[in-house]
């Protein structure tokens, strides 16, 4: 996944991930300052089965530990399902 593109889109709420000039997946968030609650993932049809959800969640789980100073609530049910997949990340998660 060499040819990806990942942009954090503070403006818009939301992270993208395109492939050359083609937007596969987008990663909407709501941020108060504390937590980046990780509100909904889309993939385009089109695009689906190739895994482009699970990278775009893992690059924003990424910058957000990057940035060191928010924990993550897991709305979408796709960010809750991967948070299960890969429990070696639940340390960003806010305790509930």
């Amino acid at each position: 996944m060499n040819d990806l593109h990942f942009t954090r889109q503070p403006d818009a709420s939301r992270y993208t991930l395109h492939r050359g000039d083609d937007l596969v997946s987008v990663l909407d968030y709501r941020d108060d300052g504390r937590t980046v609650a990780l509100t909904r993932a889309y993939t385009v049809p089109t695009f689906r089965g190739h895994g482009y959800a699970a990278e775009i969640v893992e690059r924003a789980v990424d910058d957000i530990e990057r940035a060191g100073d928010r924990q993550v609530s897991p709305v979408c049910w796709y960010v809750a399902d991967w948070f299960a997949a890969h429990p070696a990340r639940a340390g960003i998660l806010q305790p509930r």
